[in-house]
């Protein structure tokens, strides 16, 4: 709830900034202004969007952002369509703030930032899963018994010998197994 407040001191700012240039121009051409922010913001998220949706979706499938600079452009065209579109002159100074290339570079490296720290947390948060999954101890290495295997495949070829291998080097032979007779008894006979 850390958004609330914010959003609500942000509106008394918007409706105060409002009424402080209603007072030097007219308030009619500062109602105009949100008709036209709108119009243009509107159209700008319409033609980022058309462009970055199937980026964004294949981005969506294989977990991976690429470095297409037009993408971040794109998607700073889209967000700035969006502040044009709310009524206000603080998010259209924010939305103009938005297209310069050097705010587009700081928000693409802090994006960038906490892209890298959620999949390290959520890879971290997968591998704890899987240690917790092998009935062993708690946070032990799930994989550390496959690489103890390969390790004694290794010194088993290179002719070594390996302490607690669970390999049996031996010939298979097909066993026919051995067919039990049912004998009939003769009813008649007593």
């Amino acid at each position: 709830m850390k958004l609330f407040p914010i959003i609500l001191i942000g509106l008394i700012l918007e409706i105060l900034v409002w009424i402080g240039v209603a007072q030097f121009i007219s308030g009619w051409y500062v109602f105009f202004w949100f008709i036209v922010s709108f119009v243009i913001g509107l159209n700008l998220l319409r033609s980022s969007t058309a462009t970055i949706m199937p980026q964004l979706q294949q981005m969506q499938m294989t977990g991976m952002m690429g470095d297409d600079p037009t993408m971040t452009k794109k998607m700073a065209t889209a967000f700035a369509g969006i502040l044009l579109m709310i009524p206000g002159l603080i998010t259209d100074v924010l939305a103009l703030l938005v297209i310069l290339p050097p705010v587009q570079n700081a928000i693409k490296k802090a994006g960038m930032k906490y892209m890298v720290k959620k999949q390290q947390a959520m890879m971290n948060n997968m591998m704890g899963d899987m240690g917790n999954m092998g009935g062993g101890a708690q946070g032990q290495n799930p994989f550390a018994d496959l690489m103890r295997q390969m390790q004694d495949m290794q010194n088993q070829q290179s002719g070594g010998h390996s302490r607690g291998s669970n390999i049996i080097d031996g010939v298979a032979h097909e066993v026919e197994p051995a067919h039990k007779h049912i004998e009939l008894k003769d009813v008649n006979q007593k």
